[in-house]
């Protein structure tokens, strides 16, 4: 039984792999400070899993907090989801941003020195491949010029990291680059829990449709694409959170061709805006209300992903669709709301 280390493991990411790792029977301790997350996560973990994940409210961009974590766990791997990860937020807050996810990611990997942890997982993202020359991207497609601070930190943490691994051989790291995770549990136990007004576009969506919010904006319609909106890669959160433990498996079984390596986790399918609401509205017979508004800073026109190297290397594949994804979403906000 290995035991993970999940930062930010109360986060909708976060919270959805620590259930991925129990069901493949790994101990699980999550460090979260609660600052854009819900302590009720472990209680849905639980109910879910059968078991219990330790909870430490802790702030691993604080040092010494972060050294007494170790010292009190037995950590065999990390898998790192704790920063701030809003894309027009960090282009308002940056030094916020370079503070947080910076020295959180410096203080465990100086613990992972002190106390001799060798697995590391990043939880990264398409952002490191800001506007692409040419689609879909592979891991070899070049890394450009962050659009965004938030980008930004996720580029130069993978430069530290993989630094660190030309420094040490035994050190072995799998930096993950997401797309967009949407979508629910299967279980309809757990999902996204946003704290105030949302900033990623499904639950402002969800959230639309049942009456919270009063209008969903869409950020501009002259992009060149199909229908002038943004394209993205979606990609369901639980089959996100099944990456994270394929790659865990991947390294604890020594299977890694580098001690660094990179891989794009996603479905390896493009869609605009427009027609994720049109899917939303098919799926949930709601009609929603949108209005179309100006291009936003630090957003890209279009991206989505080849997967072929996490389908071939680390033999995992998504099994949810579009629809699948709109609909747990959708199912998750119903009962969010009848939770009160």
């Amino acid at each position: 039984m290995h035991n993970v280390l999940v930062t930010g493991g109360c986060g909708y990411i976060g919270s959805h792999t620590a259930i991925a790792l129990m069901e493949e029977g790994c101990r699980v301790v999550i460090a979260d400070n609660l600052s854009n997350s819900d302590a009720r996560s472990i209680d849905r973990i639980e109910k879910i899993t059968g078991l219990r994940p330790v909870l430490e409210r802790t702030d691993i961009s604080d040092a010494e907090a972060c050294h007494q974590l170790f010292e009190r766990h037995a950590i065999d791997a990390i898998i790192h989801f704790a920063a701030h990860k809003y894309v027009n937020e960090s282009v308002r807050e940056p030094l916020r941003y370079y503070r947080n996810n910076f020295v959180s990611t410096l203080n465990l990997l100086r613990e992972m020195q002190l106390h001799q942890v060798r697995h590391f997982i990043f939880s990264s993202s398409c952002t490191v491949y800001g506007e692409p020359d040419t689609l879909p991207v592979t891991e070899e497609s070049p890394v450009k010029q962050a659009m965004s601070p938030y980008g930004n930190t996720k580029q130069v943490i993978e430069e530290i990291l993989s630094d660190c691994c030309k420094a040490d051989e035994n050190l072995h790291v799998i930096a993950l680059r997401y797309f967009n995770p949407i979508g629910a549990h299967p279980s309809g136990e757990i999902g996204e829990i946003p704290h105030g007004i949302p900033q990623n576009l499904l639950p402002y969506l969800t959230q639309t449709a049942i009456g919270i919010r009063e209008c969903l904006s869409v950020y501009g319609n002259d992009y060149d694409t199909p229908d002038g909106s943004c394209i993205r890669d979606y990609i369901h959160v639980y089959d996100l959170a099944k990456a994270h433990v394929c790659a865990m498996n991947r390294m604890m079984r020594k299977q890694q061709k580098q001690n660094y390596e990179v891989f794009n986790i996603s479905t390896g399918n493009g869609y605009t805006v427009l027609q994720l609401i049109k899917t939303f509205e098919k799926v949930s017979g709601k009609k929603l209300n949108y209005k179309i508004v100006g291009r936003r800073e630090g957003d890209i026109p279009k991206i989505w992903a080849d997967t072929r190297k996490a389908n071939e290397e680390l033999g995992w594949k998504a099994a949810y669709d579009l629809e699948d994804m709109l609909r747990s979403a959708w199912q998750w906000e119903q009962r969010m709301q009848q939770e009160g």
